[in-house]
């Protein structure tokens, strides 16, 4: 169990929050909603080195773990930033696992080229991918997924779906490719690049992961590293609130030196911190031996970040009172990320239910 940041994780977390200050993300964000194109960050990740970070360096990657993937999603989520990474680590985590060719995994780490994970959805959503092996090595995909994270843009699909007896089949496509039909779709929260992904008789290129590795790994992780980043927006939902209850007085005193105030500022670091506690877990859990735990780990991190971001969201906004509401105001971005947040991935309440099923199934 990590107790305290290594000096390498301290130095990684500190140049990703560096990085990101310069960008004006914040700005990004409200741009977006106004219909303009979200700056792309794709640059800043490259040149950090983020886009390989999961990938060994035989293929020019970075080799780290999914803890450092953590952290800088964390410092992406406190500044309302999204360098496409949510859609492209779990996706790199997915080849590198099954032990795809060196040059794609190479072009990926690189930041050459994106990527993006298809996973089918949880209980009554739609999104499904049916999946036919011709046996000779060639899965054909059929079947469509809405909202897919960071399919926008991307080059490379990896795609979860299942054969007719209902097996988990992992493949991966080009997302040009005969057959893959990627249509934006528009957000609430205008950072995000969501797509719905279709596929009507797309040949793609099976992918065996070895027998400990299970094929919601990639699902997993994308909710692991949701938590990391709304554990951030979270954190940088409560540092605005504390400097405006700092700042703002009401008859004769600061805002913040009130009860009820002081109340709701404990509470979000509270939940916030309950969270990080958990993102501990999950990277701990992604180094054990067979990964044991990581499924629960990522699950329970995802919940209680959701709920984390979800109370400090609005009680942000309540802290900034009438400006708080306002279109002016940047607080109502961070519920905006809350907002569409909870939603993706499967939805938090998936991952809950993924967590009610470990625990009883122990």
């Amino acid at each position: 169990m990590y107790l305290a940041l290594t000096d390498e994780q301290s130095f990684l977390q500190e140049a990703a929050t560096a990085a990101l200050a310069r960008c004006k993300t914040v700005e990004a964000a409200r741009a977006a909603l106004d219909g303009e194109p979200y700056t792309d960050l794709w640059p800043v990740a490259v040149d950090a080195g983020w886009t390989g970070l999961l990938v060994s360096e035989d293929a020019d990657g970075v080799g780290l773990g999914a803890y450092e993937a953590l952290l800088i999603l964390e410092a992406c989520g406190r500044t309302l930033a999204d360098a496409r990474l949510l859609g492209h680590l779990p996706a790199t985590a997915l080849l590198e696992a099954a032990g795809a060719d060196a040059e794609r995994r190479g072009a990926l780490a690189r930041g050459e080229r994106r990527a993006a994970l298809v996973c089918p959805s949880s209980g009554d959503r739609p999104g499904k991918v049916a999946v036919a092996l011709d046996g000779s090595g060639v899965a054909v995909l059929d079947g469509a997924v809405p909202g897919v994270l960071d399919a926008d843009g991307a080059d490379v699909l990896v795609v979860l779906g299942r054969d007719a007896d209902g097996t988990p089949v992992l493949s991966v496509v080009d997302a040009g490719a005969d057959g893959v039909t990627v249509t934006p779709k528009r957000g609430y929260d205008g950072s995000r690049a969501l797509a719905n992904v279709a596929f009507a008789g797309a040949r793609a290129t099976a992918l065996t992961l070895p027998a400990d590795v299970a094929p919601s790994l990639g699902r997993d992780l994308q909710r692991a590293l949701l938590a990391a980043e709304s554990v951030g927006s979270a954190d940088g939902a409560l540092q605005m609130a504390t400097a405006y209850a700092k700042d703002r007085i009401a008859f004769g005193r600061a805002i913040g030196s009130y009860q009820a105030i002081k109340h709701k500022l404990v509470e979000m670091l509270r939940l916030t911190d309950g969270a990080r506690s958990l993102l501990v877990a999950t990277g701990s859990a992604w180094d054990a031996e067979g990964r044991e735990g990581f499924t629960l780990a990522a699950n329970a991190a995802r919940t209680a970040a959701a709920d984390a971001l979800d109370y400090a969201a609005p009680e942000n906004i309540f802290i900034h009172g009438g400006i708080g509401a306002t279109w002016e105001g940047d607080a109502m971005l961070y519920y905006r990320r809350a907002e569409l947040s909870r939603r993706l991935s499967g939805g938090a309440e998936a991952a809950a239910a993924t967590v009610a099923t470990a625990l009883l199934a122990g």
